[in-house]
């Protein structure tokens, strides 16, 4: 039997032996981008590099568990520091000996001294449980709707019975958002037209767009309502489902109370995105005009206090985009 894991915090000259872990965990593709896909996830982000912990046997890395740093703000203008639960992985020989808890509840306990408020994220029914069983809550199901794009795209996404691809495919609509954003020009003047949040909202700034939508390898492009970032814009990618072609509604920035140019937004993706159907949270979607509601779909959200003493927000005041929650 092998000796038990020792756990300590990971350096990030260690990314490529991690990512390598990660890679024969997970089943993840060797042409794939995916060590440019985790140092732009856990060193670049703007609110600060992800906290890593690596679970060892005799000097070998065996386990690892990445918290990705998240920052709200909420109606009455305070803020949170949070992270988000997202990449972990085990050693298929040390699977089942308890590696992922063990990382999880002293990455908490670090966290906690840290001065977290709280972790959240988005577990799978699988995993679930596990998290449950750590002092975890389940807060809601964020729910999500599509608006398919005629008959035959109706027909397809009715087929579509798997999950999304992880890499988006790539399209000429649009603009690239990592040139929108970069530019910067329009893009501070329309945050401050999208007002204050309504509840909890992701704290939204020009740093924070570019790097969320600023990855070339996951191809997120940007549609402008009138051709000027501060009138209004959204944010989508395209990805294969089976034998369907979904728009990921990620993000729409729209000026508070402008109703119609959230409207015109949607329509603008529906109209132009070459894609069977165009999926985002069901409340942006219901608003804009006829939408196939999916009942018992979308993730669900889940949180746990770690230095914040007060009990989460009620799920209805989350302000919460496909960008928030999807899986990247």
């Amino acid at each position: 039997m092998p000796d038990e894991p020792s756990i300590r915090v990971a350096a990030a000259h260690e990314v490529g032996d991690l990512v390598a872990l990660a890679g024969r965990a997970l089943g993840w593709r060797s042409d794939e981008p995916n060590e440019e896909l985790f140092r732009w996830k856990h060193l670049d982000g703007p609110f600060g590099p992800s906290p890593l912990w690596v679970a060892e046997v005799d000097g070998k890395p065996i386990g690892l568990r990445v918290f990705l740093r998240w920052e709200w703000e909420a109606t009455h203008g305070g803020r949170f520091d949070s992270v988000r639960a997202v990449d972990t992985a085990t050693d298929p020989a040390f699977q089942g000996r308890g590696v992922f808890r063990a990382l999880t509840l002293h990455a908490l306990d670090d966290l906690r001294a840290a001065g977290v408020d709280f972790v959240f994220n988005t577990p799978n029914d699988q995993s679930r449980p596990g998290y449950l069983s750590m002092g975890w809550r389940t807060l809601g199901r964020v729910p999500v709707g599509i608006r398919p794009r005629g008959w035959g795209g109706l027909a397809r996404t009715a087929r579509a019975r798997t999950a999304a691809e992880k890499w988006s495919l790539a399209t000429s609509v649009g603009e690239d958002a990592r040139a929108v954003f970069a530019d910067g020009t329009g893009v501070d003047e329309l945050l401050d037209r999208v007002g204050p949040p309504v509840g909890l909202r992701t704290r939204r700034t020009a740093a924070f767009l570019r790097w969320r939508y600023g990855l070339g390898s996951l191809r997120y492009r940007v549609l402008l309502r009138t051709g000027r970032p501060e009138d209004g814009l959204v944010v989508f990618r395209l990805r294969r489902r089976g034998a369907a072609v979904e728009a990921t509604l990620c993000d729409l920035l729209a000026p508070a109370g402008d109703r119609a140019a959230r409207r015109d937004l949607v329509g603008l993706l529906h109209r132009h995105a070459p894609a069977d159907y165009v999926i985002g949270v069901q409340q942006e979607l219901v608003r804009s005009g006829p939408t196939v509601r999916l009942p018992g779909q979308g993730p669900v959200l889940t949180w746990r206090a770690v230095a914040v003493g007060e009990p989460p927000a009620p799920f209805s005041n989350w302000s919460l985009c496909l960008g928030d929650v999807e899986l990247f």
